[in-house]
């Protein structure tokens, strides 16, 4: 069975006991989902090597009914057709701008702030590509369950100005792209989100 398959096991698993913490009223029930939640962690942490505390400081206790998280991107081409990407600062490699959805901002919302703190462009969100699920694709482990939205987007301003919280911002050719933040965005993807920006009345892509 392939890391993402197990991984998105385990994450059911932390899923159900979340969920059980949250409704159990018996104590010998809430002692096997705590159970449940620990074996999670183990898991993990096998799975991917990563330390045990930083798993457990990861996977704060639920307070709601668990849910995926929302990760939003955007693709935005220049007059030449190449891909405007950040370099990220956590791990030096290059993403298409975006990020975690803000409460009390829509998706096209979101998208249009992260450009803006992290490239200096105004934009304007243009057309849904697609919603990708992680466990469909090759990312790396991750502890959450995600959701990742790319949008098209049409540049209002020229002038690219990096954020703080980036090292870089530049244009590269679909074909030469650099090294990409796999925990971000996939080479088969950005492939992906291409394909569907140039042609004309194409549905978005799902899954």
């Amino acid at each position: 069975m392939a890391s993402n398959e197990i991984l998105t096991l385990i994450q059911r698993i932390k899923s159900i006991a979340d969920v059980g913490l949250l409704y159990a009223k018996d104590d010998y029930d809430r002692e096997r989902y705590h159970e449940l939640q620990d074996i999670t962690h183990s898991f993990h942490h096998l799975l991917s090597g990563t330390d045990l505390e930083t798993i457990k400081q990861l996977y704060t206790p639920a307070k709601d009914y668990p849910t995926a998280k929302v990760d939003i991107r955007g693709l935005l081409l220049s007059p030449e057709g190449k891909v405007l990407l950040v370099k990220e600062s956590a791990d030096q490699k290059w993403s298409l701008p975006g990020g975690w959805a803000d409460i009390g901002y829509s998706p096209s919302e979101v998208i249009v702030k992260e450009f803006k703190e992290e490239t200096g462009l105004d934009v304007a969100a243009e057309k849904l590509l697609a919603v990708f699920d992680k466990k469909m694709h090759p990312h790396p482990s991750q502890p959450f369950y995600v959701y990742k939205i790319a949008f098209l987007c049409r540049a209002l301003s020229s002038e690219l100005k990096k954020g703080f919280d980036v090292l870089d911002v530049q244009y590269f050719d679909i074909h030469e792209l650099p090294e990409l933040s796999g925990d971000r965005i996939l080479p088969s993807q950005v492939a992906i989100l291409y394909k569907k920006a140039v042609t004309l009345n194409s549905f978005p892509y799902f899954d």
